[in-house]
């Protein structure tokens, strides 16, 4: 047969290998496919790379190092608990053993550039969950390139910063930090995470924008959930905060647990 008899089989689409046709791996369809392997690339990563748990920290990012009022302060804190946290939880362990309690965040600039920025000051790895926007964010320099994802649904995202959390650290922020606290509180409260350590960074930030008392008085929630939470002024006064609350080094029940979320 001439070779040029079958040039229109050759070229069509369904001709292709599944594996590397774009337009069936990004049809509406496979839609179930993406989110599986959203969820198999970065978890075999970070498994490679020995990540055992994570410390997330939420806060905004319109936060600058040279921001106006506490703009300053909420970055030079995030920066500092960055460092202590990789210095104290485990995180910067020597290459080949696992790391535990390694800061993770959404990996763009603000707050979560600083804790990632601290984590790097302390040469532990440290992670960015990047999520792909309309208006392009692109990752922090100082998130471990490794370690630096990007995806495409926001529900795989907060999987994955969810299911290796061992404490959640969450700075002054908008909608973004609000859905990402809620989010982790939810799950707490109604014991579908491991009763992890949360710690909210600048009470008199969020007693301005969140009257939590308001939730109970009107029977939204109970007395004792406010409990599922702690205040923090400074860097030291998170990392206390979190050792007061228990966190540590999960065992591989904890992670069993994590991996079943």
């Amino acid at each position: 047969m001439p070779q040029d008899q079958n040039g229109l089989q050759m070229k069509s689409p369904t001709y292709r290998l599944a594996a590397l046709d774009h337009d069936f791996l990004l049809s509406r369809e496979m839609r179930g496919v993406r989110f599986m392997l959203e969820y198999e690339k970065a978890d075999r990563a970070l498994q490679s790379y020995g990540i055992r748990s994570t410390i997330v920290v939420f806060g905004s990012a319109r936060i600058r190092e040279d921001g106006l009022g506490r703009q300053a302060h909420w970055y030079a804190e995030a920066r500092k608990f960055g460092l202590i946290a990789s210095q104290r939880g485990g995180a910067a362990a020597p290459e080949g053993q696992p790391h535990y309690n390694v800061i993770a965040t959404g990996g763009g600039p603000g707050a979560m550039e600083a804790a990632n920025r601290g984590a790097r000051d302390a040469h532990a790895p440290t992670i960015g969950f990047n999520i792909r926007l309309p208006e392009e964010q692109e990752p922090n320099p100082y998130t471990t390139p490794e370690l630096t994802f990007q995806f495409h649904y926001f529900a795989m995202r907060k999987m994955h910063l969810a299911m290796r959390a061992n404490a959640l650290v969450v700075f002054p922020g908008g909608f973004g930090t609000l859905d990402e606290l809620f989010e982790i509180l939810t799950l707490r409260q109604t014991r579908k995470a491991r009763l992890i350590p949360i710690v909210l960074f600048d009470e008199a930030y969020w007693r301005s924008i969140i009257t939590f008392e308001a939730l109970v008085e009107h029977g939204m929630i109970q007395a004792e959930d406010l409990s599922l939470f702690r205040f923090a002024e400074n860097a030291e006064e998170i990392w206390s905060a979190l050792v007061a609350q228990g966190i540590g080094i999960p065992g591989a029940d904890d992670e069993d647990l994590a991996r079943d979320m």
